[in-house]
């Protein structure tokens, strides 16, 4: 039975709700992480290891004056933030966690997903390309040169590494022969292999570009304290600061999730719950994200350019021949 209007409201509500928890245990999980990687402490007084402390952030920002700045144009200084959050959450719309559940104690089915489009990989990349007009517009809008540099540092960026992100994961289509999430899990079941050893460059290719595209070290040029104050957020304060920082860590949750997808079988796992294997293997892209921003130094920007347009372009556009090549001998 498809699910009604209520039960999908009642899911997205859910869904959200458990994102932004999600978002506020991963910048006490980061801080922690990086304390250990660092031979040092981390958040440790606030509640019981810490865990506190993002509440405590939450009441600092909450209690921060948020000024708009002269000269600048004050509805798209506002609404800039909202975009960028808007779009990282949207991308969770089509995110599947499992497949049918039964309610307890019912015999109604759930599909533990909100929406199951067939060209729900071409909806994630829209909202990605959406989420540029948040960057872009706060930046300019902000009546600041540090700000407009951020800003169009972050639109070059994701623009050059969107490039290589989507030819990595056209071999993946290429293989399951849709492009819907579940269906690119069933694919993964039915050729009895995880995408990941076929597509292994097509991985290592996502995990860069997607490393980018969020402007994580070493690629997080668009914010280069050292160059740029802040980056295109410079002139924000309190939650509308907290906004973009929020759009940040969804936009990497939400890349960590469609990489479990396309590489890893998504929900599709022995013994333990559909879910719990999503959430597995979306804690081990966390995980290696955090490590290399705590081990790697940040590249200079020539080099990010380098990086995006003469390496990683062309591996993938061969990854992508070869696939092609693969998949027309097998039909």
């Amino acid at each position: 039975m498809p699910d009604g209007f209520i039960v999908t409201a009642i899911k997205s509500f859910v869904l959200v709700n458990l994102v932004m928890v999600m978002f506020a245990f991963m910048t006490w999980f980061e801080r922690r992480l990086i304390g250990r990687f660092q031979v040092r402490l981390g958040p440790n007084r606030v509640g019981p290891f810490g865990l506190l402390q993002p509440i405590a952030d939450l009441g600092k920002l909450i209690q921060k004056e948020s000024l708009i700045p002269v000269g600048s144009s004050a509805f798209l200084y506002l609404v800039a933030p909202v975009i960028s959050l808007f779009s990282a959450l949207m991308v969770f719309s089509v995110v599947p966690f499992g497949g049918q559940a039964t309610i307890p104690g019912t015999d109604y089915q759930i599909y533990l997903w909100i929406a199951d489009p067939n060209v729900a990989l071409l909806l994630v990349f829209a909202l990605g390309s959406f989420s540029f007009y948040g960057f872009l517009v706060g930046g300019w809008s902000s009546s600041s040169k540090y700000s407009l540099y951020g800003s169009m540092r972050a639109v070059s960026q994701l623009v050059s590494y969107e490039v290589s992100l989507a030819l990595a994961v056209i071999g993946v289509v290429m293989m399951s022969q849709t492009l819907s999430l579940t269906g690119i899990v069933d694919a993964q079941q039915r050729d009895g292999v995880w995408y990941i050893v076929p597509q292994f460059a097509g991985f290592v290719i996502y995990l860069l570009a997607s490393t980018a595209e969020v402007s994580r070290i070493p690629f997080d040029l668009p914010e280069a304290e050292g160059e740029l104050v802040a980056g295109y957020h410079t002139e924000y304060g309190g939650m509308r600061w907290a906004m973009f920082q929020n759009a940040e860590y969804i936009a990497l949750i939400a890349f960590s999730a469609l990489a479990s997808i396309l590489f890893l079988g998504g929900y599709d796992g022995p013994v333990l719950p559909g879910p719990l294997w999503m959430l597995i293997k979306m804690f081990i892209f966390l995980f290696l994200s955090i490590w290399v921003r705590s081990t790697l130094p940040r590249v200079r920007y020539d080099r990010l350019m380098t990086i995006g347009w003469k390496v990683l372009l062309p591996l993938a556009t061969v990854n992508l021949l070869v696939t092609s090549a693969i998949v027309a001998y097998r039909a």
